[in-house]
């Protein structure tokens, strides 16, 4: 499963830039990895965990501004297409698995 955080929060005040950094920062902590400006992405074992996950992103959001949520599945997610650009390679938005013992 994929958690896709996307949020439009004020930067108007310091407080609300203050607020904004926090926010990032929190999702940062958390393991998103940013796939677009104000777009953050994660993966989760399990429906269960994406729940969880959601929920205590909930707790973190500011007062001010837009935050939204969606989790898709693995293969959901692999079926996005850019229609300009091209993808990070960065290895934790991949969906390859590797297990090293």
């Amino acid at each position: 499963m994929r958690v896709l955080i996307f949020f439009d929060l004020p930067t108007l005040t310091e407080t609300d830039r203050r607020n904004y950094r926090r926010f990032r920062k929190s999702l940062i902590n958390e393991g998103f990895l940013m796939i677009q400006e104000s777009v953050y992405v994660r993966v989760t074992t399990n429906r269960q965990a994406a729940a969880l996950l959601e929920n205590r992103i909930q707790t973190i959001t500011p007062v001010d501004g837009l935050v939204q949520s969606l989790i898709v599945t693995e293969k959901q997610y692999t079926m996005m297409k850019f229609l300009s650009g091209a993808p990070s390679d960065d290895v934790r938005n991949s969906d390859e698995k590797l297990v090293v013992i």
